[in-house]
């Protein structure tokens, strides 16, 4: 495995604990309640900022999955739509990328 793959593998690892660093214990607390959590998410200038920047860059990355699917008929790549939305954008995308950059048989 190339160096370049490690560091896509690395990035989706961390992308993936990261968040739920900070998801977890909200979630005990506040319970799993999608509408809190995008209440949440509203609640300032600033967070619903990010909010929108992250929305938007999981649509960009969910077409660009699906083009890059239809294109190299790579199937395993569409892990990723379901990690985009259930873990983030910080693990999705490196993930992507490190499945996309593996040789296709």
């Amino acid at each position: 495995m190339s160096i370049l793959r490690m560091i896509y593998l690395g990035l989706a690892i961390l992308g993936t604990i990261v968040p739920m660093m900070a998801y977890f214990p909200w979630m005990q607390e506040n319970g799993v309640d999608l509408s809190s959590l995008i209440a949440a998410w509203k609640a300032n200038g600033a967070t619903t900022g990010l909010y929108y920047d992250l929305l938007i860059s999981a649509i960009a990355l969910n077409v660009w999955i699906v083009a890059e699917t239809y294109v190299r008929k790579d199937y395993w790549v569409l892990i990723c739509l379901p990690a985009i939305y259930l873990i983030g954008v910080s693990c999705a995308l490196p993930l992507f990328l490190f499945l996309r950059t593996r040789p296709v048989t």
